[in-house]
This record gives structure tokens, C-alpha cells and sequence, in this order.
């Protein structure tokens, strides 16, 4: 039997997403959701894959979930990951689960190089990806019918966000409502929390574990690229920007990026409803650069429960589970989407 949320608009985002007391502060609500807790009730949640040409004659890898057959007129779901995720990760199964109870339909676009195979151009992908989400966003609406809404987690939040700033009020055209979770709106300031102390040793280890080889292999496809000496020295996430993500993505170093990527700065731009939650003892997003409500206008919401660590939010007793997530996300959702 699946966790029941409870879905009363007086519901504060503290009650909806409280932790429970056997999973004490932000880095063990970030891990041992991601890792140990249950994500779905019944069958794996399963996508059927298509490989969308790009533009710019690369390509992205886009999984489907739901009934998608000719004529369907049911709501739609685009869930964008983050760093180096996919439709496989945590948070990605739980949405499935969420869309397979509600009879959605769900999408997982890949962002370049994250659904198992490299991409073919001298680029990969960064958290100020606005054209690539408004490319794929685009293609989505005409194939979907009307009623879409867009959820980004982490680094896919912040790229979501971008797009709705970009977008202004033709946003409403593609989406109903956007929603971002556990994101870095402002990249400098996760950059840096995430290269000091306990999170260097092991979140930002864990990133340059995945990324340094895929990185050396676009060097091998694309010789001269970058420098190899450079970016096997790189220790945390600000040194890789400056050799790989910046220059690759039209930046001039990791300072341009992080400036001109974050999501933050322009948030009173956006004219179409938007979610953004941050736990406030999230390790990658300190609570000190989390925006107030006077900041960012009239048409986003800001969650910011003091529990959650990132993209954590587990719930229920040992090990828990994280089907809350996207239920207390969906609810809001559904108040400007309908059924």
C-alpha cells in the first residue's frame, strides 16, 4: 500500500516535508535517501527510449513513461535531473511511481551525456541550459496536447528556472507551472559549500569521479579541446568549470558561469507559477543564499522547510521511503493544471 500525503492547501511545506526523527541532519537526509530508501511501491517503473536529433546535429536521449499512445490526452510531467543524473536516479523513480498512480504521463529528456552514452558535439551540459530545456520543452508541448508541467531537480531546477526567466510571459505558452527542487540558484554559493570540509571529501569526489571520465573521453573525440594535464588536476567542482564547463559552454571561466547561470538573480522575471524548494540544511545550498518571498515576485512560491538535506525528503519509519517528494510537488502542480 503506497504512503498517502495529506494534500490541504493550510498544510505548511514544514509539515509536508518534515523528517523523521531516525534520519538526524542535512548530509544523512541527502544520502541515505538517495541510496537506501524505498523509491516506488509494486514494479520497477519502466521508459521506452527515443533519440532526438538536436539542432546542432548532436543528439539527447529522451525516456517516456505512461500511455502515450496516439489520441491521449492525459497530463504530462517533464522531470529534468541534475548533475550526472538520470531516469534511473532516485528521484526520477519516485516521479514515475508518483505519474503511474496518477495515470500521467512522465518524460526524462537527458541532458548530453548522462543516459549512458556520450554525446557526439565538443559540449556536454551545465545549470544555465536554458536554450536546450526551451528546445526540448518546445518539441514536448507539440507532441503532448496542452497540459504540461515541468519539474527540475538540482542542477535541472536551476536550468528550468533559467528558462522561465528567459521566457517571460511566453512561457505560458509551453508549460503550465514550473518546479525546481533542491536547486542551486545561486551557483556561487553552492560551488563553493560544496568544496569545503565534509562535502569536498565526499560529494565533490563523488561528481569528479563521474565527470573527469567523460570529460577525458570528449577530449578523445574532440583532440585539443582542453587541457588533459589541467582537468586531471582539478580537485573540486570550481577548477573543473574553469577547464571544462566554462570555456566548452561560451563562458570565460567559472566566475562568468556561476554568475550568468544562476537562476537567482532573476527570479521576478518569471510570469508563468513556480515552485522553488531548498531545504534550509541542504549541503550544496547554503540557507543564507536562499532568496525571501519580497525577491522574487508574484508568481513563485518558495518551500523552504528546515529539514529535507538535497533532494532527500525522506519519509515514514526505518528506512523510509521518498514517494513524498513528488506527492507534496504534484499537489501544488495540480493546482494549476487540473485533471
Amino acid at each position: 500500500m503506497s504512503a498517502v500525503l495529506p494534500t490541504q492547501a493550510t498544510e505548511s511545506p514544514e509539515a509536508r516535508l518534515s523528517a523523521p526523527r531516525w534520519l538526524p541532519g542535512g548530509n544523512a537526509q541527502t544520502i541515505w535517501p538517495a541510496l537506501m530508501s524505498r523509491r516506488f511501491h509494486g514494479p520497477t517503473p519502466t521508459w521506452t527510449r527515443e533519440r532526438w536529433a538536436t539542432p546542432d546535429a548532436d543528439f539527447i536521449d529522451v525516456d517516456f513513461g505512461g500511455d502515450w499512445t496516439a489520441g491521449s490526452q492525459t497530463p504530462v510531467l517533464v522531470l529534468f535531473h541534475g548533475l550526472e543524473g538520470s531516469s534511473g536516479s532516485h528521484y526520477a523513480q519516485a516521479f514515475a511511481h508518483w505519474a503511474r498512480q496518477q495515470g500521467w504521463r512522465i518524460v526524462v529528456p537527458h541532458f548530453r551525456g548522462c543516459s549512458g552514452e556520450l554525446n557526439l558535439g565538443p559540449r556536454a551540459y551545465h545549470s544555465g541550459d536554458y536554450e536546450e530545456i526551451g528546445w526540448v520543452l518546445a518539441r514536448l508541448r507539440q507532441r503532448a496536447g496542452r497540459r504540461v508541467v515541468a519539474v527540475g531537480v538540482s542542477l535541472g531546477g536551476n536550468a528550468l528556472l533559467r528558462w522561465a526567466e528567459e521566457a517571460g510571459e511566453q512561457a505560458s505558452q509551453t508549460v503550465h507551472a514550473v518546479a525546481s527542487i533542491s536547486s542551486p540558484i545561486d551557483l556561487a554559493a553552492g560551488g563553493h559549500a560544496i568544496s569545503r570540509g565534509f562535502n569536498r571529501q565526499v560529494y565533490t569526489r563523488m561528481f569528479l569521479r563521474s565527470m573527469k571520465p567523460k570529460a577525458l573521453a570528449k577530449l578523445a573525440q574532440h583532440p585539443g579541446l582542453f587541457s588533459r594535464e589541467r582537468l586531471l588536476a582539478a580537485a573540486d567542482l570550481y577548477e573543473f568549470d574553469n577547464v571544462f564547463t566554462a570555456p566548452l559552454h561560451g563562458f570565460k571561466n567559472t566566475d562568468d558561469y556561476w554568475a550568468r547561470g544562476s537562476a537567482k538573480p532573476h527570479l521576478h522575471a518569471i510570469r508563468v507559477p513556480a515552485l522553488v524548494l531548498n531545504a534550509r540544511n541542504d549541503p550544496f545550498v547554503p540557507a543564507s543564499c536562499l532568496p525571501a518571498q519580497h525577491e522574487v515576485g508574484r508568481h513563485v512560491t518558495l518551500w523552504q522547510p528546515a529539514h529535507g538535506g538535497h533532494v532527500g525528503f525522506a519519509a515514514g519509519g526505518f528506512p523510509g521511503h521518498v514517494m513524498r517528494l513528488p506527492q507534496a510537488v504534484m499537489g501544488w502542480m495540480r493546482t494549476h493544471v487540473g485533471d
